[in-house]
């Protein structure tokens, strides 16, 4: 069974820095996306980045581009998302997941949650101001 367990989180001053992983077991990269997701209390689910198995493609959200990096080690299993320019509005739980590479073939479909199949149990990170 695949599992996805996200680290990394913590509290940061606005303008810090963090990195978060996420390691699986029970499976590979290989024929799959990567993502990071995140949802701020009370807010909606939200896409942040995702990396195609091969990682050469990744895609950003347009709040996080230029200031967050995502990333995988093939012989660690893991995934990472590093975050720098932190501000107060990246507050949130953020989430790992993983999908199939076809059913997340184009952006759009990577963007969707609903794409994904195995997800994380989450990781908090708040942005002081």
């Amino acid at each position: 069974q695949v599992q996805l367990v996200e680290s990394g989180g913590g509290l940061v001053q606005a303008g810090g820095s963090l990195r978060l992983q996420c390691t699986v077991s029970g499976g590979t990269f290989s024929g799959y996306t990567m993502a990071w997701f995140r949802q701020a209390s009370g807010g909606e689910r939200e896409f942040v980045a995702a990396l195609v198995w091969s990682g050469d493609m990744t895609n950003y959200a347009d709040s996080v581009k230029d200031r967050f990096t995502i990333s995988r080690d093939f012989t660690k299993n893991t995934v990472y998302l590093q975050m720098n320019s932190l501000k107060p509005e990246d507050t949130a739980v953020y989430y790992c997941a993983t999908a199939s590479v076809m059913r997340t073939a184009y952006f759009y479909l990577r963007k969707d949650g609903k794409n994904y199949d195995y997800w994380g149990q989450g990781t908090q990170v708040t942005v002081s101001s």
